[in-house]
């Protein structure tokens, strides 16, 4: 899917990373890069790709922060015992994220697993929703252009230019 809708593939392993994890764009990203460097795209088209999937990635978490903003903390712990989080692990990261807020947003976007959970203490601890976009797109961008960019200049150095 990828090769044939670069663009597209990764907004929607962005936006379905964050709904279902098992699809990590730790894998999707790197290999739109290199496809991107063999189809000889130039670092402009690379660069939307990196904001297509800091895109799908934050429409996807807004989805998780507006879930946890809504449900709140007593029928969300209901539903978090099924992943074994308990109401104790709960309870440390709450008090994690409030005493760094943003920062965690901002650095949560780019750690494998807690890319995707940063959104619930976030919607359980009501922090302002335009503060959450704007941090976790910035997190996005960072992590969509790490990867995608290791990617493209790995494919770069190869020098192969066969199309993929």
């Amino acid at each position: 899917m990828i090769s044939q809708h670069l663009y597209e593939g990764v907004f929607l392993a962005a936006l379905i990373e964050t709904i279902i994890p098992p699809i990590p764009t730790l894998a999707v990203f790197p290999t739109a890069g290199f496809i991107a460097s063999q189809n000889g795209l130039p670092l402009q088209n690379v660069i939307v790709m990196i904001f297509l999937g800091a895109t799908g990635a934050t429409v996807g978490t807004t989805g998780i922060y507006l879930v946890a903003l809504k449900l709140g903390r007593t029928i969300l712990l209901r539903y978090l015992k099924y992943v074994k989080v308990s109401e104790k692990k709960l309870e440390r990261v709450e008090a994690w994220f409030e005493k760094y807020g943003e920062k965690a947003v901002f650095l949560g976007r780019m750690v494998p697993v807690m890319r995707e959970m940063i959104s619930v203490p976030a919607g359980l601890l009501q922090m302002r929703i335009v503060k959450f976009v704007v941090y976790t797109f910035a997190g996005s961008c960072v992590w969509a252009a790490g990867t995608i960019l290791a990617g493209y200049y790995f494919g770069e150095s190869l020098g192969l230019g066969a199309h993929i």
